[in-house]
């Protein structure tokens, strides 16, 4: 629905204004010659229609008022005024002009009729009627549709239905209505000759006034249009150098974001590096060295010397791992690992440092294509964090390690059987979990936690694809 409507409002913008106006303008003239002339003509109808039978009804009752009776006392007329009305009705110009005539009185009852069969009857009193006896003369210009018109109806053709209140002579008071039906031919072509008339006028004044304001809206679009195209001619060469000028622009914006983004990422990666490697060796070897079998002093000596090892292992390996932050950023010993390798290396050097059982299981083909640095880095990190952070709050339970390589995707997924954790208490400036979130996004992978007081799963994916890239 909203497409066809969207491409006529585009074919209607495309068009010019003076179509537009063409188009639009004559449609509005169409309305309003239609509104007018309806307006007008059935004004002229009504007026008409009111102004005739007002002489008409003058003239009936000027002949008509004279013969009846006292209509407040009498409540039927005798046959001597029935015979008057009757020969009054039949002969002359009122003879020709009636086709019915009644008398009313207000309960609706017929005092008299030319059609002898209604005489005494009681009608409903319609609205026409009511309007009579409140002193109004009623008039219409139509078919006839009473009840007690059955005559006027089998003419088949209109009619002018007029009803005249008849008034006391002595007091005003309307005793009674006259209703009478009235052949108007000539009064038909009137009234047709007045529409034809009508129309015609109001179809050329609208027409006239259109056409006026047609020809000034053509005048000023071809004004508009030459001034468009010489406009449009300046505006091509002023975007020529626009463009060249923004092509120059958007070289050096470029070249300055690119160099403010490889300043922070390089920031980043060594606050990461350092978090997730030495941060994370001197953390293990502080807690080592409040454990327990450096203070019990019933713990044997070989024990201590081992525990001590340990913990200068950890330092060791803490320090050789800032030499190599601070010559390359990098792990020199992975450089030539495959994922595999990698991920067996980060979980033995953690084996190593915890004393830790972790279960290791790598589901991979026997052709990966080699990761670059970057990725066996991250792969490295992950495993080491995540291992380190099991053994920190989940005290090592149920730890495991598992590496998938499904088609161009690495995944590497580490699990234990710990309380697990509320995944947003982790805050999002952390060089923790979401350091390890922002490391892998930026190679383009994954990283979701999944933790559960059964325990925590933390996986990570990497595409083959995106480190050919990187």
């Amino acid at each position: 629905m909203r497409l066809p409507i969207q491409k006529m409002t585009d074919r209607w913008n495309a068009q010019s204004l003076a179509r537009q106006f063409f188009i639009a303008g004559g449609a509005v003239a169409l309305v309003a010659i239609a509104l007018v002339g309806a307006f007008v003509t059935n004004l002229i109808e009504a007026t008409v229609t009111r102004n005739s039978a007002a002489a008409t009804a003058l003239y009936v009752d000027s002949i008509i008022a004279p013969i009846l009776p006292d209509l407040k006392t009498a409540l039927a007329l005798d046959e001597t005024v029935e015979r008057a009305l009757d020969e009054t009705l039949s002969q002359g110009a009122l003879g020709q002009r009636l086709i019915s005539f009644r008398l009313w009185r207000k309960d609706g009852t017929v005092l008299y009729s030319n059609d002898k069969t209604l005489m005494g009857k009681r009608f409903e009193p319609n609205g026409d009627l009511q309007r009579a006896f409140s002193g109004e003369i009623v008039a219409h210009f139509d078919h006839a549709d009473d009840e007690e018109s059955v005559t006027e109806k089998a003419t088949g053709k209109r009619l002018l239905e007029i009803y005249n209140p008849v008034l006391q002579p002595w007091s005003g008071e309307i005793v009674a209505v006259l209703e009478f039906y009235e052949v108007s031919n000539e009064f038909e072509n009137d009234i047709r000759k007045a529409r034809l008339a009508t129309w015609a006028a109001v179809i050329l004044v609208t027409l006239l006034f259109f056409s006026v304001l047609s020809l000034i809206v053509f005048r000023g679009n071809r004004t508009i249009e030459r001034q468009r195209l010489a406009l449009a001619e300046r505006i091509s060469e002023l975007s020529s150098l626009l463009t060249q000028n923004k092509a120059l622009s958007a070289r050096v914006q470029r070249a300055s974001q690119r160099t403010a983004a490889l300043n922070e990422n390089f920031l980043r990666r060594v606050g990461a590096d350092l978090h997730d490697g030495p941060a994370q060796l001197v953390a293990f070897a502080g807690l080592r060295i409040d454990s327990e079998v450096l203070l019990d002093p019933s713990v044997s000596r070989e024990r201590r010397e081992q525990e001590i090892t340990a913990i200068k292992d950890s330092l060791d390996e803490a320090m050789r791992e800032i030499r190599s932050i601070c010559t390359g950023l990098v792990l020199p010993d992975i450089e030539a690992l495959g994922v595999g390798e990698v991920v067996e290396r980060a979980v033995r050097a953690y084996r190593q440092r915890t004393g830790a059982r972790v279960a290791l299981v790598q589901e991979t083909p026997g052709d990966i294509p080699a990761l670059p640095t970057a990725m066996r880095i991250c792969v490295y990190r992950f495993v080491q964090e995540t291992l380190n952070n099991g053994y920190r709050h989940a005290k090592a339970e149920g730890q495991s390690v598992r590496l998938t390589v499904t088609g161009n995707t690495v995944i590497v997924e580490t699990a234990d059987t710990g309380p697990g954790f509320e995944v947003a208490s982790v805050q999002p400036k952390s060089l923790g979990l979401a350091g390890l979130r922002e490391r892998i996004e930026s190679l383009g992978g994954q990283f979701n936690i999944n933790a559960t007081p059964r325990g925590t799963v933390v996986t990570m994916r990497l595409g083959l694809e995106e480190g050919e890239q990187t």
